[in-house]
């Protein structure tokens, strides 16, 4: 029987490893998801798509492989993104770029635009958020670290390029317009979902990846989650930073997301369109999660380290290092760091940012001149960030995520 061919359990072994660890964690998600109690049904349907995959990619990937009768490749694909498919190219291709292309009943563009400026105007405190609960948060539980180690992509050299590459994707699907046919935002984020099924593909099929264990490679509920990291979870860390976020921005904030989960293929029942509503998915997501593992350590590190590196050493080295630890002490605590391998500090990097949050949120951000003077200062500090992950300021909206 080939690999392909192994029947897939119910649960991955991963579901629900560390029940006690995981009820902790997720706690003060149950306070802002106002989770009164368990819904047992959603956790388990969480673990059952940790077995399942995007159908739509999957059949993309097969026709991607070296072997398929009409091959699709990746520059097939690049162009259908850009100049639309035509009668002659693979039926995966079309059905792929089709599922792009429909629009959901529920999408609003000018509601799509505001929440786009919305999440420009966070600024740095977005990224740093992004960087230390969301990414290197998800670290603490096996199963998605543990293909980011597989393939590479996050450990020693790649381990800024690809986080680079990431902060490309953020900056695309929030520019003005970025979310049209076509459009920067829209593009990366179908490459996006073409990269997702092609790496499933080939691990799935690889005797080095433990379905038993982890579930599918890329499966529905790990991309579920990685979704309202950028939202949800952003918002929550932007706001313990100081920032003001009122209540239409985030629905702003949530609409685009929601969008660019729609097109990454995520799940319809899961696109929530408050933050109320996902943080309560998202306490049911960390209670189905497993225990730590050496990959997120592993992880960690390399993008701790990198902090250092980057700046090539000295004094700024080293206090983006502190700073960063500064925001894994506030976000994730001492526990936390104990998973990841981290030393505890104390968090005074971050007292000239909640303070300057402060003061942005409540006056500057008070005229529409200030705005947009906010949407300005934070697209010149991602290009100088990129410049540093990168290594070049020349073409960076040109790179791609993989």
């Amino acid at each position: 029987m080939t690999a392909e061919a192994t029947p897939v359990p119910e649960f991955p072994s991963r579901f629900r490893g560390a029940p006690t660890r995981n009820a902790r964690i997720a706690r003060p998600l149950a306070v802002l998801g106002r989770v009164r109690e368990v819904d047992e049904e959603l956790v388990d349907e969480i673990g059952r798509r940790m077995t399942v995959h995007d159908e739509v990619g999957a059949a993309l990937a097969r026709a991607m492989r070296p072997d398929a009768p009409q091959r699709v490749t990746m520059a097939g694909v690049e162009r259908a993104l850009g100049h639309g498919t035509a009668e002659t190219d693979p039926p995966a291709l079309r059905a792929f770029v089709a599922d792009l292309e429909r629009e959901p009943a529920w999408l609003d563009r000018d509601l799509l635009e505001r929440g786009a400026a919305v999440y420009r105007r966070m600024g740095r405190t977005r990224d740093d958020v992004l960087l230390a609960l969301a990414l290197i948060g998800g670290y603490r539980y096996e199963g998605p670290a543990d293909l980011l180690v597989a393939t590479g992509g996050l450990t020693g050299r790649a381990a800024m390029r690809r986080l680079g590459e990431t902060l490309v994707w953020g900056r695309a699907v929030s520019a003005p317009g970025a979310m049209l046919r076509g459009g920067e935002g829209f593009r990366l984020t179908a490459h996006v979902r073409a990269m997702h099924a092609v790496v499933d593909d080939r691990f799935a099929r690889s005797p080095e990846w433990d379905t038993a264990r982890y579930g599918r490679p890329v499966n529905r509920s790990d991309l579920a989650g990685t979704l309202a990291l950028f939202s949800a979870t952003a918002m929550l860390g932007a706001r313990v930073l100081g920032r003001r976020i009122p209540r239409a921005d985030s629905d702003a904030v949530m609409h685009l997301w929601r969008y660019v989960g729609f097109l990454l293929g995520v799940d319809e029942d899961w696109l929530f369109t408050t933050e109320r509503a996902q943080h309560a998915f998202d306490h049911h997501l960390l209670l189905a999660q497993g225990g730590p593992t050496p990959a997120g350590v592993e992880l960690t590190t390399a993008l701790v380290e990198g902090q250092r590196t980057k700046h090539g050493g000295g004094w700024r080295g080293w206090y983006a290092r502190r700073r960063v630890l500064g925001h894994l002490r506030l976000f994730l605590g001492r526990e936390g760091l104990a998973d990841l391998g981290q030393p505890v500090v104390v968090p005074w990097t971050l007292v000239p940012q909640v303070a300057r949050n402060l003061v942005e949120s409540w006056v500057v951000a008070r005229s529409a001149a200030g705005r947009r003077w906010l949407e300005r200062r934070s697209d010149a500090g991602v290009d100088a960030e990129l410049a540093l992950l990168l290594g070049s300021r020349r073409s960076l909206a040109r790179v791609t995520p993989t």
